[in-house]
């Protein structure tokens, strides 16, 4: 039975090998510390968090994330280590909440490999604590025992660190949460939280979060989320003073998915349905169920891994036992016991694989059912549906800028859509040191594909967006660019001329930080309707071509600047660049770095998922080679807006 405990309750380990699993009302830093008899923590090396998350015998996450798995090993922990504690932590990211009393109670659970629960604890009356200890697993007698502790601390990580005789203790602490930002970058927004059943939710609830980067409580749309939407009114027409922040969704839980159908045959799994998810419109369930197939593929993707890792430490373990026998070691036992050993690691690998086996044979013929569906917003550039594309009368809600995969399921590629309007700018990386597969790209090469991306990219927002409630504005300060630009400016969609020179980036940006700042004032004075008649309405992208080459430090400036404050008032970035080419500048464009999502013009395996942290390898779009489906759809863009037929 599980053993539900309450602050200050022990129960005992039945076994070594655990996995903590952690679900916290938003994302959090998770960690732990591996202390003596008397609790203190004996050097930065007894640490595991973020930004060195392997320590013998135990494994922490990544990033922050709503959800956590650590792995621990209690066998393999290092000589006088008798107390390991899980710290959490509230990530330092701006709009995120900043005490754990303004998010729902942290739920941790120590369970076995299998998945079964030993022990559970609710963090409960946590208040003004931004770090806490949420339990220990320590050593009493030569047993393992777990203890609920949550013991919080509103001095944060720095003072549960120090509290446990950690030397330079802020220091520490800061530099953790520093990798903690710099994962934000290699992100993928989480997707709909669970029912407490467990089962999958395609859809959240609840009022849309603040802007800034942080992420909701449970309940509430994350960053790129979809939320419930009460259909609009047919003959509504717009009237009043345009509102530029962004929409917020209505708490009303959509209508259920449509009837599963039926299974098969006797023990076989239903067949798939396009948009068995739950939604307001065929749209949202489609984004809600290709979210549900992600979170699946990481699950059983992350419990093949556990269960080989699993194998191969038994066989390990089962091959120290017998060779620290002498008797092994005569005649054929020996050769005897090894053989036996791979053998049962073989056969649990094989029943893992198995099983991973079959879950994937189900998300193929889902993803078989479902990719032919999608509308274009969802769409590759192959999917027929683009042929017969029109200009869209309203936003959708997500676009796809790629798609996902692990090593284990390579043919098995999930769509990677972001909420709109974009709350997040976007970074293409030119960089050959960026990745392994980038350093074997010639460096021009890598430029034109990057900049190729951000054209399609572009092409696809103007494409999902309605007729003039979308600009483009282009910054190429050498113009080295212009071959890769030459679709949005033969077509005519660019707002205007792409800028080059000092003096063309100079007037981008302070057009653009001018509306920004207007839009703010007028929201704050609520006088909307008062703008000058000259500022569009409509929502605005921002490319930049190579930065930060052609940016002087006030330029430098108004970039930061509008990747701060420009998502909320409809200004957005897509920058391309190498980061080693920001070097001269130090870390000041830090900040701007970790406030793009980050991705490249080349398959690479830099996305961390907010579960168990898998590398997925991120595939661009592109178009099929020979066709002119880029444009076909730019041409009906340009022709709608300047009103001519669509």
């Amino acid at each position: 039975m599980t053993a539900e405990l309450v602050r200050g309750q022990n129960h005992t380990l039945p076994q070594t090998r655990l996995e903590i699993r952690i679900s916290a009302g938003a994302p959090v830093v998770a960690g732990a510390t591996l202390g003596d008899e008397h609790g203190t923590v004996h050097g930065v090396e007894r640490i595991a968090h973020p930004g060195s998350p392997q320590l013998p015998g135990l494994e922490v996450s990544r990033q922050a994330a709503a959800e956590h798995r650590l792995a621990v090993d209690l066998d393999a922990l290092p000589d006088g280590v008798h107390r390991v504690t899980v710290l959490l932590a509230l990530p330092l990211e701006a709009g995120g909440p900043a005490r754990f009393g303004a998010v729902a109670a942290p739920f941790v659970a120590v369970t076995g490999l299998e998945g079964a629960e030993i022990a559970t604890f609710t963090l409960t009356g946590l208040d003004s604590e931004s770090a806490v200890a949420a339990l220990e697993l320590y050593r009493r007698q030569g047993a393992w025992k777990v203890r609920a502790v949550g013991q919080g601390y509103a001095g944060g990580l720095a003072a549960m660190l120090a509290d446990q005789g950690v030397d330079r203790a802020a220091e520490l602490a800061g530099s953790i949460q520093e990798a903690v930002a710099r994962g934000l970058a290699r992100s993928v927004s989480p997707p709909p939280p669970r029912t407490p059943d467990g089962d999958r939710v395609r859809h959240p609830a609840g009022p849309a979060p603040a802007q800034g980067g942080g992420q909701p409580p449970v309940g509430q749309p994350p960053v790129g989320q979809p939320a419930a939407r009460q259909p609009e009114a047919p003959s509504a027409v717009p009237s009043g003073p345009i509102d530029y922040a962004h929409p917020r969704r209505q708490s009303a839980a959509p209508p259920p998915p449509p009837p599963a159908a039926p299974p098969a045959g006797p023990g076989q799994p239903a067949v798939p349905v396009a948009g068995d998810a739950t939604g307001w419109s065929m749209d949202e369930r489609l984004y809600n169920q290709i979210w549900g197939m992600f979170e699946d593929l990481a699950r059983a993707t992350a419990a093949y891994r556990s269960a080989v890792d699993f194998a191969e430490s038994r066989m390990d373990q089962e091959l120290e036992r017998t060779l620290s026998d002498p008797r092994s070691r005569i005649g054929g036992a020996g050769d005897l016991a090894r053989e036996q050993a791979r053998a049962k690691r073989d056969e649990l690998t094989g029943r893992a694989r198995e099983a991973l086996d079959r879950d994937l044979a189900q998300l193929a013929a889902e993803s078989a059912v479902v990719e032919p569906a999608l509308p274009a917003p969802y769409a590759g550039w192959d999917n027929p549906v683009w042929h017969a594309y029109r200009v869209p009368m309203e936003i959708p809600m997500a676009l796809r800028i790629g798609d996902l995969h692990l090593p284990e399921s390579a043919a098995l590629r999930i769509p990677l859509l972001v909420r709109l309007p974009l709350e997040r700018g976007i970074w293409i990386d030119s960089g050959r040191t960026a990745s392994e597969a980038a350093a074997l790209t010639d460096g021009d090469q890598l430029h034109r594909l990057a900049m190729e991306s951000a054209v399609l990219h572009a092409a696809r927002l103007l494409a999902v967006y309605p007729a003039g409630e979308f600009s483009v504005h282009v910054i190429d300060p050498a113009g080295s660019a212009s071959a890769a630009l030459a679709p949005l400016v033969r077509s005519g969609v660019l707002a205007g001329p792409p800028a080059s020179g000092a003096g063309g980036v100079s007037s981008v940006l302070a057009q653009l930080t001018r509306r920004v700042d207007l839009v703010q004032m007028a929201i704050r004075a609520g006088a909307a309707d008062s703008l000058p008649p000259d500022l569009d309405p409509a929502e605005q992208l921002l490319i930049v071509n190579d930065f930060p080459h052609g940016f002087d430090d006030r330029a430098v400036n108004q970039l930061r600047y509008l990747a701060d404050e420009g998502p909320s008032v409809g200004v957005h970035l897509l920058v391309v660049a190498d980061r080693e080419d920001a070097s001269a500048f130090g870390p000041v464009l830090d900040p701007l770095w970790r406030s793009l999502l980050r991705i490249t013009p080349i398959a690479d395996d830099h996305l961390a998922d907010p579960w168990v942290g898998h590398a997925w390898t991120y595939e661009p779009l592109t178009t099929p080679p020979g066709s002119r489906v880029l444009e076909l759809v730019l041409a009906q863009v340009a022709a709608a807006r300047r009103g001519g037929p669509r």
